[in-house]
């Protein structure tokens, strides 16, 4: 007797544990995948995909290129890299990987089975938003350029063998430096064409300008290169030539004759038109703009197409509640394929030459779209609340066929939290969408804690799409509540421009503020228990929350601003930051002051983490150190982090991720009434 029962405590606890063992945990995130920019083959038969994990020998992310075929066989290895694209004709792939220097180089592999890689550059310089001339003898890149000091003295009196330091960057641009990158002065952003075979890149654009559109106050976000059908011109976007520095909010579509390298612009010069795409009958450009130049921070752009002279300009698809992205034509040259963002979801859309329109894809999904086939078959990633990227393909409205499940492993037998979605009236009357990630088993009868986490931006969206940080959270036991309140993208531009001139303020804290009220009247929260966290524009509104509100027990706030005249003359995107106020700060500091989180510290009394990247030029740590310190002076609970080695954000480098859970997680229990009593 005295045995089974023995053996019967044995299974409770096996079964306990195992319970306990069913939910995600932090160490999970180390063997986590995501899918990421799947290319279909011409001829629609294999689909090559990033697959994107964790090196954790290296501490570093990884990024390995996989195959599938269409039936969903022969998934397997290919190669080290990402940025692929299949050649025209479908016998080879071009990718970027590091050389044995660490270099960013393009390589072009065989498809055979013989699979030879030829790397086809040698350069200091990262090769980025490449293309396949349509002959497949070639590919265009854009690299920056390795310019030499301009103002270098010539120093007397050094001794023969003497070590002295080096001339200093001289800088004389208003956008010198970007994040992840450094001072960035040395050279601009211009265009190159290689043999797909190897040899000497061959520079095609020159100047004090840059290819390539700076979409937020200077720093390079995107952008594309096509060829004409010819092969013998390429269209490209990139910034005035004239005065490039400061009107960082235009972009021009232009293009560049290969046999004599002249450059012609093809759209307005008050515009900003981007991202061009020849169609392949090579009759039409399609392109994304707006005519004329705004002072809005965030502006909703349209979909275009001229002429291959740049003439007929005429606007295509229109009063989208966001930008569209990822064009990509049908094979017949008739449709038009792009994306846009919509109250928290993402879908492929289709246009006819008239503007006809119609969703490809639809559902509570965010679907990314990789390439296309000949036939019209689509390459994409799904995802979901409760399903991170996968590799899918489809052919028009027809039913989406999964290839890759890449986290089974990992996600077999875990129990995770449900997502409930809430709609919200806040002030204004405006209505703001929202998001609550439940503890997994969630039980009515009892009280949870809550964390409000801000996205970032601040013109951003949340969307359905899976978060890892949400589900542990929740699996950690609070809920997580996560909303898009004003000032956010996918609900139109008077929505995202409502924070003009007054942000953080009261209309994205009042959304906010409201958003935690609809959690409470919806869920079992004990209001005793509320934290906030977010980085970046998250950050900011972090701070803001705990002055304006004293419902919060802690508060992290990562990657923060806290003096909007500092930020201005520090980060990487001060052009941007200039326009969120009507007047510069030395003819009226008011806003500038006003808005700033530093002014309001003497309202803060909730205990604050903040933590930020040692190298950030985003958000430079001396924000976080200012607002460090003001609290100390104060005597408010407070403590800096900042994360070794990371830039703008906190979890690029693994370790670093798992750090910034734990620390949230720690220092919220840290101020918790039911765990620090």
């Amino acid at each position: 007797m005295r045995y089974l029962k023995s053996s019967l405590f044995i299974c409770i606890l096996l079964l306990a544990n195992l319970s306990y063992a069913q939910t995600l945990k932090t160490e999970h995130w180390l063997d986590f995948e995501r899918a990421a920019s799947p290319q279909i083959s011409p001829n629609g038969e294999r689909i090559l995909y990033v697959r994107r994990g964790i090196d954790k020998m290296n501490d570093r992310a990884s990024s390995e290129i996989w195959q599938v075929k269409a039936d969903g066989s022969e998934h397997a290895f290919v190669v080290k890299g990402g940025n692929i694209k299949w050649s025209p004709q479908g016998d080879r792939i071009a990718f970027v990987a590091p050389d044995n220097n660490g270099k960013a180089q393009l390589y072009v592999r065989y498809m055979n089975a013989e699979g030879l890689v030829s790397q086809i550059s040698s350069l200091d310089i990262n090769p980025r938003n490449y293309a396949w001339s349509p002959d497949g003898k070639h590919i265009a890149f854009v690299a920056r350029t390795n310019e030499t000091n301009t103002w270098a003295m010539s120093l007397p009196g050094k001794p023969k063998g003497a070590t002295w330091t080096t001339d200093p960057i001289y800088i004389d641009t208003l956008h010198h430096k970007q994040d992840r990158v450094g001072i960035t002065n040395t050279g601009y952003d211009h265009l190159f064409v290689v043999p797909s075979d190897g040899g000497t890149a061959k520079q095609i654009t020159s100047g004090k300008w840059n290819v390539s559109m700076r979409r937020i106050g200077g720093i390079a976000t995107g952008g594309s290169v096509s060829w004409s059908a010819d092969g013998q011109h390429i269209y490209f976007d990139g910034q005035p030539r004239e005065n490039g520095d400061l009107e960082v909010f235009k972009s021009l579509v232009y293009k560049v004759s290969l046999s004599t390298q002249e450059i012609t612009p093809l759209t307005p010069s008050d515009g900003f038109f981007h991202s061009p795409e020849v169609s392949p009958d090579g009759k039409n450009v399609a392109l994304i703009g707006a005519p004329e130049w705004a002072s809005d921070t965030y502006r909703i752009n349209h979909l275009y197409l001229m002429d291959l002279d740049g003439n007929n300009l005429r606007e295509l698809v229109k009063d989208l509640p966001d930008s569209p992205s990822n064009l990509a034509w049908s094979n017949d040259s008739k449709e038009l394929l792009f994306s846009y963002d919509h109250h928290g979801v993402r879908h492929v859309h289709e246009t006819t030459l008239k503007g006809k329109t119609k969703a490809l894809t639809s559902g509570d999904k965010v679907v990314t779209m990789g390439s296309l086939a000949q036939d019209g078959t689509m390459a994409m990633t799904f995802s979901s609340h409760q399903q991170a990227e996968d590799v899918y393909i489809q052919k028009g409205t027809r039913q989406a066929k999964r290839l890759t499940n890449l986290n089974a492993d990992i996600f077999a037998g875990l129990t995770l939290g449900e997502v409930k979605e809430i709609w919200y009236e806040s002030s204004e009357n405006t209505q703001v969408q929202g998001w609550m990630v439940m503890p997994p088993n969630y039980d009515a009868s009892k009280q949870y804690p809550m964390v409000l986490y801000i996205h970032g931006g601040p013109h951003a969206m949340y969307n359905i799409g899976f978060n890892f940080a949400f589900q542990e959270l929740a699996a950690s036991g609070y809920v997580v509540l996560f909303t898009n309140p004003r000032g956010s993208t996918g609900y139109g531009a008077e929505f995202a421009n409502a924070i003009q001139g007054i942000y953080p303020g009261v209309r994205d804290g009042a959304d906010l503020l409201n958003g935690v009220d609809a959690a409470i009247a919806q869920a079992n929260i004990d209001s005793e228990r509320l934290f906030v966290t977010g980085c970046s524009g998250g950050g900011v509104l972090t701070t803001y929350m705990v002055a304006v509100s004293q419902r919060f027990k802690a508060a992290v706030a990562r990657c923060t601003v806290s003096n909007w005249i500092g930020m201005a003359g520090t980060s990487d995107v001060p052009a941007w930051v200039y326009r969120f106020h009507e007047k510069p700060f030395w003819e009226d500091p008011t806003d500038w002051i006003a808005n700033s989180p530093l002014h309001m510290v003497g309202e803060v009394n909730t205990p604050v983490l903040l933590i930020t990247g040692d190298k950030d030029i985003r958000t430079p740590y001396a924000e976080a150190e200012q607002y460090f310190s003001a609290l100390k002076m104060r005597g408010v609970p407070t403590a800096l982090i900042p994360m070794r080695g990371e830039y703008h954000g906190t979890g690029s480098i693994p370790s670093n991720w798992l750090r910034t859970q734990l620390y949230t997680k720690a220092w919220f229990d840290r101020f918790d009434p039911a765990k620090s009593e």
